[in-house]
């Protein structure tokens, strides 16, 4: 039997998003463990925790600077997986601008996204989808 609903954040930079989703799927009646810095910058540290997120229905992913992460999470994992950019990130990150620019154009099946720093969003967008299996 899976698990419900889980949250992968890149970085630590993208605590805040992601535990913003994490108090809205409680308050919701959810609970979802958030495992943090597994960004692809280090691959190694999310291939670690893989086999753990495959076991969750929905993953909302929090990641900023290029947003690399949404599009390997979901070519590994059959879940759909919902893409929070984060305003995270200096230079061309353009406060969150193209992690969301790259969330919207994954070619990686299931890829679903919300607005820049929308936690509450996802978490929202991951319980009505638990709520129909």
């Amino acid at each position: 039997m899976r698990d419900g609903i889980g949250i992968v954040a890149a970085g630590t930079s993208d605590l805040p998003v992601a535990r913003e989703a994490a108090r809205t799927l409680e308050f919701l009646g959810f609970s979802a463990p958030v495992i943090a810095d597994v960004g692809v910058a280090g691959l190694w540290r999310l291939m670690r925790r893989l086999e753990e997120i495959r076991g969750w229905r929905v993953v909302i992913a929090t990641a900023g600077m290029e947003g690399a992460l949404f599009s390997v999470l979901a070519g590994l994992v059959d879940a759909p997986v919902i893409a929070v950019p984060t305003s995270v990130g200096y230079g061309v990150a353009a406060g969150g601008t193209v992690a969301l620019h790259t969330a919207l154009a994954s070619c990686a099946p299931g890829v679903l996204t919300v607005n820049i720093d929308n936690g509450f969003g996802a978490a929202a967008a991951a319980v009505k989808i638990m709520n129909k299996m």
